[in-house]
């Protein structure tokens, strides 16, 4: 069916087509789909208002980091469908740049618009109102793309925003697909970065979040002298006025002593998430990581010291391939010594197109999934000892515009927090950060599995 027929073009009917997007997936699509809204805005669209139902154009912003992410993709497009038959899907992001043959023969996606065309999205979907498209695959060569689409990652009812500093990667980890989803690793500069936090915080934003694919290979060159992440940080810290910034993920090397020389200013708040995938030396090795055991722990020990009480948080994959039941257990004996305080627990997914995939070892799934219990067990175990350990102390809590992981604020250090009373004056302190005082930790919420802490205001 001819679904141009059935929808209005939006530039005859000017704010009477709405969109909504759909964000999948990592830290970097919620900063792109904040650029797809702006970029659409400008372009004559409306988007739909928080609650309303009539969104007649639906952009899913998907993610490719494991073969199910697709396959999740896939199954909303169908329930979108069987919703609203003559709605219109626009299949962006990572997955329609590496699965693009999972969407291209799916009668429910209307256009796929890959990674390497993102930027003309609106003017894509003008072409296709009006008849104009041959085609509904849009995709190219993504190593050849050279920009970064700046200027995403704000939304109006958010209090929190995610900066993208960087995007791309050139590490090729055996199992990992981002690369060719991405392409090659390239940064914004310094300067704008500057210019954009400024505008931020004009607008309301009062912690900023750096994130990227890799964000330890940032680089920028200023007045002929090659600029790295340290810099960029210290830039940021002299140059704007925002309250709180944290950095996404970060492998053990790239936690140096400059940057931790860094978290000496309370605006760099004390939270670390660390993308360390295995303890085990061997391991890492086959997963063409460029660290070592070694490198964890010193990393993990340095955090400690120069920066103690940090909120750290790990992301670890159980069952790679040549992981054998000697390997687990020492990356379990490795972590259950060290000082952290949450794991994120990935059991190992094979995907098509990734080295690992075609390796000539695997570890069972059931094997992997209880692997994954064990550690998800141990995290469980940390997370609760050090909540507890929080009782009493008095933090510093952004009350956030939409409650997040079941409390309405999120410390300095990263714990979520729900505040008593917060229905009184939410809207009135909503983007301000107030002190608290913890009087508990609740986990009996089973939609978040590691629990909240329990605070009151101080007057």
């Amino acid at each position: 069916m001819d679904h141009s027929v059935e929808t209005p073009i939006p530039s005859q009917v000017n704010r009477d087509v709405k969109y909504q997007v759909h964000t999948f997936g990592c830290k970097v699509n919620t900063y792109d789909a904040g650029l797809i809204q702006k970029n659409l805005n400008a372009n004559g669209f409306a988007p739909v208002i928080r609650g309303e139902k009539d969104a007649r154009i639906h952009v899913l912003n998907t993610c490719a980091v494991t073969a199910e992410a697709t396959k999740e993709a896939v199954r909303y497009i169908r329930r979108l469908k069987v919703k609203d038959p003559f709605c219109t899907i626009v299949v962006t992001g990572c997955a329609a740049q590496v699965d693009t043959g999972s969407f291209s023969s799916l009668p429910g996606a209307d256009l796929i618009v890959a990674n390497s065309h993102k930027g003309s999205l609106p003017d894509l979907l003008n072409k296709h109102f009006r008849g104009e498209l041959t085609e509904k695959v849009f995709k190219s060569n993504i190593f050849k793309k050279e920009d970064l689409e700046m200027g995403g990652g704000i939304e109006k009812h958010h209090t929190r925003t995610f900066l993208k500093i960087q995007d791309g990667c050139n590490s090729f980890c055996t199992y990992c697909i981002i690369p060719y989803a991405r392409g090659k690793s390239r940064s914004i500069s310094i300067a704008n970065l500057v210019q954009r936090i400024n505008d931020l915080y004009a607008e309301g934003s009062r912690e900023v979040v750096l994130t990227g694919v890799h964000i330890g290979d940032y680089e920028d060159e200023v007045n002929g002298k090659k600029m790295v992440m340290e810099d960029l940080i210290e830039n940021l810290l002299v140059r704007t006025k925002m309250p709180r910034f944290r950095l996404s993920s970060l492998e053990p090397v790239e936690v140096s002593e400059r940057l931790l020389d860094l978290y000496s200013d309370s605006r760099l708040c004390p939270h670390f998430h660390m993308s360390i995938q295995s303890a085990n030396t061997d391991v890492l090795h086959h997963m063409k990581r460029k660290y070592t055991q070694d490198d964890v722990r010193k990393s993990l020990l340095a955090i400690e010291k120069r920066v103690p009480n940090s909120f750290v948080g790990m992301d670890v994959i159980t069952g790679f391939p040549t992981e054998t039941a000697e390997q687990f257990e020492d990356t379990y004996n490795c972590l259950a010594e060290l000082p952290w305080t949450k794991l994120h627990v990935f059991p190992y997914s094979e995907r098509q197109g990734t080295r690992a995939a075609a390796m000539n070892v695997s570890v069972y799934p059931h094997v992997r999934a209880e692997r994954g219990a064990k550690l998800r067990d141990l995290s469980i175990a940390r997370y609760t000892e050090q909540a507890n350990l929080q009782v009493g102390t008095i933090k510093k809590v952004l009350v956030l515009k939409n409650a997040a992981k079941g409390g309405q604020g999120l410390s300095h250090d990263y714990w979520p927090v729900d505040i008593a009373g917060a229905e009184a004056f939410l809207t009135h302190w909503a983007g301000q950060e107030v002190e608290v005082k913890i009087t508990g930790y609740d986990h009996s919420n089973k939609n978040h599995m590691e629990g909240h802490l329990i605070g009151e205001v101080l007057s």
